[in-house]
């Protein structure tokens, strides 16, 4: 009953999104036909190119799509193109081998009657090989088909859209209606393209072909149906990209807000695009929760996004390159200098709040070994299981100088991101995670947070990044920024980040009600 007052009181994001996804996954698919097929018929005439072509397909399928999506963002940016390139990737495998063979399989005895009669090659193809070919060809589309609909999903990671945004962000909060809103969409989206790729494979199949007790009225009585199945979906289709055209002159004063892929960055993302846009003549396009910091900062160097809001540690430690330090000024200065040097970014001035990395365990786990600090947890650690975000495993000012610092040697190490560590911890299949000290999960789950007593984790000021020729073009944008910042506290943080964890209101709303309080034209 529950998940049914999610659908009912979510309908309008819900039903948008789901066109997002139609639209995307039907232009991949378009463009992999497009494509594959005559690839298909190419290695079908060339059979020296057959194995490198297929190699090829074969070896794109199997790299990990987020893998290839990473790879793409440096050079594709952002948004829709790269996860369209993506599933058209992983697409072409199918229709190309499925043409290939679908032509390469016409009998020898037809190629020659085909011949005697004076058909020439390209007859002969359009005529004979395709026509006997197309249900063989139409089986591999609808393959692709299926699959695209759950790859296109990827699209949500870096600002794509479409129902993967849903799951994503049901996976970040732990709300299991927010991933059933996604999941069932995408699952009755997927039976209801291969419905119509069956059908369409119906109608290209002869009705001599189509074997069985039918008759041959009833037949073409199902045939007539999917034809009008067929024409119906495509016009709908049609109306769908149509209505997604803007054909009013588009604003010259845009800038872009960009984010990383959890709550806290979410709400910034709104809160800054909504000051910016509601202050000034600027129009702001969001691309909120894109990805990890390096997903974000690409995003910036590359110009697919202006501006997003990031922390000094990251920014420090992660992408300068730095060794982890606990001066937070010499951190800021460094930043400020290095940023402009290298990459035309100006960083402003740091926020009011500190979301740094802690270890956090539960209360149960705090009280069974007395648990106040970390170097508390030295003399325990082998006994338990850390659950740290991927990230954290793999950056100097993460887990391992964190084990240097303070001689830490867990049981096991479980990389898992968002978070699903949070529901580790508390089913017990690990007893210690990595969280920022804002997250309001760690108020949800009332978990503790153990002191730093080493300082090791470097300060994590929120600090704005922008694209120099942006700041220069438009400078009212460092006052408004400059402003918010001093009411962003650790506490107003934490507690703007539990009403989207807890209270489940969208991070978007939580952030215009906070601008509704404040004024972000006057300093605190």
């Amino acid at each position: 009953m529950e998940l049914i007052n999610y659908f009912i009181e979510n309908k309008n994001q819900i039903i948008s999104l789901c066109i997002e996804h139609i639209e995307l996954t039907s232009l991949a698919l378009l463009i992999a036909i497009i494509i594959g097929v005559p690839i298909g018929i190419l290695i079908s005439y060339k059979q020296k190119l057959n194995k490198p072509v297929l190699g090829i397909t074969s070896v794109t399928q199997a790299i990990p799509s987020m893998a290839l999506l990473g790879f793409m963002i440096p050079f594709l940016g952002i948004g829709t193109i790269p996860a369209i390139v993506v599933v058209v990737l992983y697409s072409l495998l199918p229709i190309i081998k499925n043409t290939y063979t679908g032509v390469t399989n016409i009998s020898p005895a037809t190629i020659e009657s085909a011949k005697g009669i004076g058909l020439t090659k390209g007859q002969i193809l359009t005529k004979i090989q395709i026509p006997q070919a197309l249900p063989i060809i139409m089986a591999g589309v609808r393959i692709s088909s299926v699959s695209a609909v759950g790859l296109m999903t990827m699209a949500a990671f870096i600002g794509g859209g479409g129902l993967g945004y849903l799951i994503f962000s049901g996976i970040r909060t732990v709300n299991n209606y927010q991933i059933l809103a996604g999941a069932i969409p995408a699952c009755i989206l997927a039976l209801l393209v291969d419905y119509f790729f069956g059908a369409i494979e119906k109608l290209v199949t002869p009705i001599s072909l189509q074997k069985g007790n039918k008759s041959k009225e009833k037949l073409q009585k199902e045939r007539r149906r999917n034809k009008l199945v067929v024409i119906i979906t495509v016009i709908i289709i049609a109306i769908l990209f149509i209505s997604e055209l803007d054909f009013s002159k588009k604003s010259e004063n845009v800038v872009r807000v960009g984010s990383k892929d959890f709550t806290e960055q979410e709400i910034l993302c709104y809160m800054t695009s909504h000051a910016i846009e509601n202050n000034t003549d600027i129009d702001v396009e969001e691309k909120c929760n894109l990805g990890g910091a390096q997903v974000v900062f690409s995003a910036l160097t590359s110009n697919s996004i202006d501006l997003y809001i990031d922390y000094a540690g990251t920014d420090y430690t992660d992408i300068l390159n730095h060794k982890p330090i606990s001066d937070v000024e010499q951190v800021y200065q460094t930043i400020k200098k290095e940023m402009k040097e290298k990459y035309n970014i100006e960083v402003l001035k740091q926020m009011s709040f500190n979301n740094t990395y802690a270890l956090a365990v539960t209360k149960e786990t705090a009280n069974r070994y007395n648990l106040k600090t970390i170097s508390d947890l030295t003399r325990v650690s082998k006994d338990l299981t850390i659950a740290p975000t991927l990230e954290f495993i793999n950056r100097e000012d993460g887990l391992p100088g964190l084990e240097k610092a303070y001689g830490l040697e867990f049981k096991d190490t479980i990389g898992i991101d968002g978070s699903p560590r949070y529901t580790a911890l508390l089913n017990d299949s690990a007893q210690v995670i990595d969280a920022f000290t804002t997250d309001g999960l760690l108020k949800k789950f009332n978990l503790v947070v153990l002191e730093d007593d080493k300082n090791f984790f470097p300060p994590y000021n929120a600090i704005p990044l922008v694209r120099e020729e942006i700041l220069e073009k438009y400078p009212e944008i460092e006052t408004i920024l400059n402003n918010l910042g001093t009411y962003l506290t650790d506490e107003v943080m934490q507690d703007l980040n539990y009403q989207v964890d807890e209270l489940g209101k969208s991070p978007e709303q939580v952030a215009l009600d906070f601008l509704s309080v404040i004024d972000v034209t006057k300093e605190k």
